[in-house]
């Protein structure tokens, strides 16, 4: 071994000797006099510190100019100290608890509660959580922050439609969606919500806090407050900006040209078996594809010629001041992403300011403005068609992009008698086609509220959301299979008003013992929504694409339609609590809704929740390791109105028929009337507890709930001799229960480095507890191979798939067993009848998170997970249980079966275009859903205060991410990612998908800074 050593000069080593000139020493102790362990010490603007020992006490070395410095004491669940040293080389403190943490207030609707008085089940998300991922979605940054909250993206595309489930699906023909209240203000669709604009989410969802919102509350409600004015005196200017690269994470695993004219020439081989008489002729001889000596000339990997590396960017500016009576905060957002499929983007421009005054002691004003406009050319998502997600992997491989003369190829172009689906190639159609939206929202409200008397304040409030929406789109002539020859264009235009005006009464006051905070008032809603929509085919070129339909020798009918629905509300909140020990809140809502029978127009929707704060008995006030406990409860009934309008009208529709050659207008009954259609009501049992422990450096949030929804929405059959074959009604109902469990810990905390998890998980069981007077199976969609893909049961869970089970294949030994049902060996054995083979929706979803910090470092690592769940790969259709006319997995070749390879799932090759298909929903489709995601890794540095003053700026972080890093899932699993559905518009869709829109893994640089 080597040795070295190093020289100093007298200089530098009285330099490093005289480096600590003093020291500091002192015991830390809380307001009992109890020593306190792991105190951060840390000398204010510095990276100098230390943290108290076993005992409380601490002993700090520092240089001679920090003499007359400032030592800033931090401990979790304490008020932070600052101590100037001025010279003193004994510091004793005592750390008050701190009463900030104490009363941190939370949204509840209609206002706001301490959190330590709520009696319901609240989950909280800080912008600063929210924003950990650089996300332009603001559903997106939720995924995995809230117990009981299941967020699932669904796509990779940059528009795709997150779906959120609260607490399970309690409904069938409603919407299971919760409702987003912004401000206080219901908004329809929040995916295009600028994120950045977002101060804190509040999800309720238990009755005791959701029943202020009554008829509309039974999926919960997620509360959103946005940034408005600065929070101190003075002005500050922000600038939140990334810069992100997407790219596929993994493909399919799919043939290659050789692989696949492989399939081609068995399967031709083997007709003769499944069609006897009929020998097709196997040939490579068309010179556009193959050599003279039949070799593919190209094989193309659709997967990587229909993706791109994605380049997006986000850039946020914000302008928030405050004075004596006013506050102002002006935001512009602007953001550009590209999907990860060619030509898939969106633009979003969003602009936002808010202004607060108080320009008399007992009046105050405020007005809040939003203006998002979005630009999006969208990559088709829904169902089936030869769309690309689709085609990209069905393409055979042997075709180019483009032969050389430039024209692009598609699956007709070849002389081989291979009887090829018409598909054009996924390049072409993503390059050529448009599908443009066009969607701008105006969205704001304007409140006044008079201070009555202490503690007494009348609030008024009028807000809206609307948006306008145009989308365009073209189709070109040569498109295979999807709009040659005649090309085909449409306009559509959709507009959506709402509004309402809420007036409240808002008491809260702190009487001895006593502290009451208490909401009565009434509301106003209405929407109205409206729709023009034109298409034409037959273009003799693509010039005028949707510029001039009237070029078009087949205009179609246009089409147009209004609705409107209205609400009147009554609400009371009352909440009390006595000796931050005994805790009531008394909920109750009256709605009225026009879109129920004329019965039973209004419905009440009351809650009762009660809860101990059992940390604060005397008989646990020597208690040491237990900081806060609360025990809760809380039962309530809440509703749905999420139904289209009419429902309980008796409806004429109206359009045209042919008669002698001529339209003519023509109208008929389309719905039974129903007086008594209600609500759906559902009833939810609440019982937890909230626990911190250890110096508080433990929390632990527990949640048992139990949900009925009742009266749900169906059609119920009804006598062929009224001339209708059903009427809406409230029959049947399902129930939810689960668990959810919070648990956050500070696992180091000292003067260089900290360390915190979060790990949250739910369990929820989900079950059909009755389905109209005899209970008969429903079948709900998605209807496609094999009729419906689901069904409805008692005693089942919602989503259960609905197919056939996959025995095996037939072996040779059971030609004369196969031939009853029509089989022969090498094709699917399969159960006589049909029956549930798994469900869409998880019994387990979660997220463990860890946060470090290292001095001014930071690291972030997000883990998601879900167990218990299902995946119908309704792809399996045409990439394995057919073969010859499109391309499939590579399983086709490698687990087909053969004389040989005969214990195999996997059928026989066979060309579908001679010999016909086998192909049925059944088990071997169906593939375990579970999985553990890399959500988030994220790096970031921030400045001290040693650097930014020289910049002139108040914080500076620059950071580094990977989203979307790995995906663990079940081998069985063949798609892009566990994560989906093609059929966004169908709750009974989920993990359901014909073809996916990949999700990318996504790098990101970002910058966040304040001047």
């Amino acid at each position: 071994m080597t040795s070295f050593a190093l020289a100093l000069s007298p200089e530098v080593s009285t330099a490093i000797a005289t480096r600590y000139e003093f020291q500091i020493t002192g015991t830390v102790r809380d307001d009992k006099g109890v020593p306190l362990p792991g105190v951060t010490v840390l000398v204010k603007g510095t990276s100098l510190g230390t943290s108290t020992n076993a005992d409380g006490s601490f002993t700090l070395s520092l240089p001679d100019e920090q003499n007359n410095g400032t030592l800033v004491f931090s401990f979790i669940g304490f008020a932070t100290q600052e101590i100037p040293i001025s010279g003193q080389r004994v510091i004793d403190v005592t750390m008050a608890t701190d009463a900030k943490a104490l009363e941190e207030v939370v949204v509840t609707g209609y206002g706001t509660q301490r959190k330590s008085d709520v009696t319901g089940s609240v989950g909280v998300v800080s912008s600063e959580e929210l924003l950990k991922a650089p996300v332009t979605n603001a559903l997106q940054g939720l995924q995995g922050k809230i117990a009981g909250v299941n967020v699932k993206l669904n796509s990779g595309s940059p528009t795709s439609s997150p779906r959120v489930v609260i607490r399970g699906v309690g409904t069938i023909n409603s919407s299971s969606s919760p409702l987003y209240v912004v401000d206080g203000v219901v908004m329809e669709d929040i995916q295009f919500l600028n994120p950045n604009d977002i101060e804190s989410i509040e999800v309720l969802k238990d009755a005791s806090s959701t029943a202020i919102y009554g008829a509309r509350g039974a999926n919960g409600v997620i509360l959103v407050t946005t940034r408005r004015g600065a929070a101190t005196e003075g002005v500050v200017v922000g600038y939140d900006g990334f810069v992100s690269v997407g790219k596929m994470r993994k493909k399919m695993d799919l043939l290659n040209a050789e692989e696949w004219l492989q399939v081609v020439e068995t399967g031709m081989a083997n007709t003769p078996k499944y069609r006897p008489g009929v020998t097709p002729t196997f040939t490579k001889s068309d010179p556009r594809l193959f050599d003279a000596s039949g070799n593919p000339l190209y094989d193309t990997d659709w997967q990587e010629e229909a993706t791109r590396t994605a380049i997006s960017h986000n850039h946020q500016l914000s302008l928030q001041t405050r004075g004596n009576m006013s506050s102002f905060g002006a935001f512009l957002n602007y953001a550009k992403m590209e999907g990860i499929m060619l030509n898939s983007w969106l633009e979003r421009v969003n602009g936002k300011v808010a202004y607060d005054a108080t320009p008399k002691k007992w009046l105050s004003v405020g007005v809040n403005l939003l203006v998002n406009y979005t630009r999006e050319n969208e990559a088709e998502e829904g169902g089936g068609h030869q769309m690309p997600r689709r085609t990209m992997i069905e393409m055979p491989p042997i075709f180019p992009v483009k032969f050389p003369d430039g024209t692009w190829s598609n699956s007709s172009l070849i002389s081989d008698a291979y009887n090829l689906e018409g598909m054009a190639n996924p390049v072409h159609v993503l390059q050529t086609q448009d599908r443009l939206r066009d969607r701008t929202q105006y969205f704001g409200n304007t409140y006044l509220t008079f201070h009555l008397l202490p503690g007494l304040d009348l609030r008024t409030q009028f807000g809206f959301d609307k948006h306008n929406r145009s989308f365009k789109e073209y189709y070109p002539t040569d498109l295979l299979n999807i709009s040659s020859p005649l090309g085909r264009a449409f306009i559509g235009d959709y507009y959506m008003n709402y509004w309402q005006e809420e007036t409240f009464l808002s008491y809260n006051k702190e009487l001895g013992d006593h502290r009451i905070n208490s909401v009565l008032g009434l509301s106003w809603q209405e929407r109205s929504y409206e729709y023009n929509t034109a298409e034409a085919r037959g273009f003799a070129d693509d010039f005028f694409r949707y510029h001039n339909m009237g070029a078009a020798s087949q205009p179609g009918a246009p089409q147009s339609g209004y609705e409107k629905w209205s609400m009147n509300s009554y609400f009371l909140r009352g909440g009390y609590a006595y000796k931050d020990k005994y805790l009531l809140t008394l909920t109750g809502r009256v709605d009225g809704s026009s879109r129920f029978g004329r019965n039973n127009k209004y419905g009440f929707f009351p809650s009762l929740g009660v809860g101990w704060v059992v940390s604060n008995e005397s008989f646990l006030q020597n208690a040491t390791l237990l900081d806060h406990l609360k025990l809760r409860s809380s039962y309530g009934v809440t509703g749905n109105t999420e139904i289209p309008t009419y429902q309980s009208l008796a409806t004429v529709s109206s359009g045209t028929v042919l008669i002698g050659g001529e339209r003519q207008t023509a109208s008929f009954p389309s719905r039974m009337p129903n007086p008594d259609l209600k609500w759906e009501r559902t009833k939810q049992f609440d019982v937890g507890f909230d626990a911190r422990l250890f110096n508080n450096r433990v929390g632990l949030e527990f949640d048992y709930y139990y949900k009925l929804t009742t009266d749900l929405l169906l059609d119920r059959p009804i006598p062929h001799s009224t001339g209708f074959s059903s009427v809406r009604d409230n029959i049947g109902s399902v129930s939810n229960r689960g668990i959810e469990v919070m648990l956050t810990t500070t696992n180091i905390d000292n003067s260089a480095f900290r360390w915190e998890s979060t790990l949250n998980f739910n369990y929820n069981k989900n079950r059909i507890e009755k389905l109209g007077e005899n209970d008969e199976d429903i079948e709900m969609g998605p209807w496609w191979v094999s009729g419906s893909q689901t069904i409805l049961r008692v005693g089942e869970p919602v989503s259960s798939f609905w197919g056939y089970e996959r025995l095996g294949t037939w072996g040779t030994d059971e030609a004369d067993e196969a031939a009853k049902v029509g089989a022969v060996p090498g094709e699917a054995k399969r159960a006589r009848e049909k029956s549930i083979l798994g469900k869409g929706l998880p019994d387990w979803t979660g997220s463990f998170i860890n946060n470090f910090q290292y001095k001014n470092l930071d690291l972030s690592v997000d883990l998601q997970f879900v167990y218990g769940v299902d995946i119908l790969q309704q792809f399996y259709h045409s990439t394995e249980d057919r073969s010859g006319i499109a391309n499939g997995l590579r399983t086709i070749l490698t687990e087909g079966w053969t004389p040989e390879r005969q214990n195999t799932m996997v059928q026989e090759i066979r060309n579908q275009a001679y010999a016909g298909q086998n192909s049925e929903v059944d088990s071997r489709w169906v593939a375990n859903g579970s999985y553990l995601r890399g959500n988030l890794i994220s790096l970031g540095y921030n400045f001290d205060n040693t650097f930014l003053p020289a910049l002139n700026l108040k914080a500076l972080r620059v950071y580094a991410s990977v989203q979307n890093a790995f995906v663990i899932h079940a081998d069985e699993f063949q798609g892009y990612d566990p994560e989906a559905t093609s059929w966004g518009g169908d709750q009974w869709g989920q993990n359901i998908f014909f073809f996916q829109y990949p999700r990318p893994r996504t790098y990101t640089l970002g910058l966040n800074v304040k001047f």
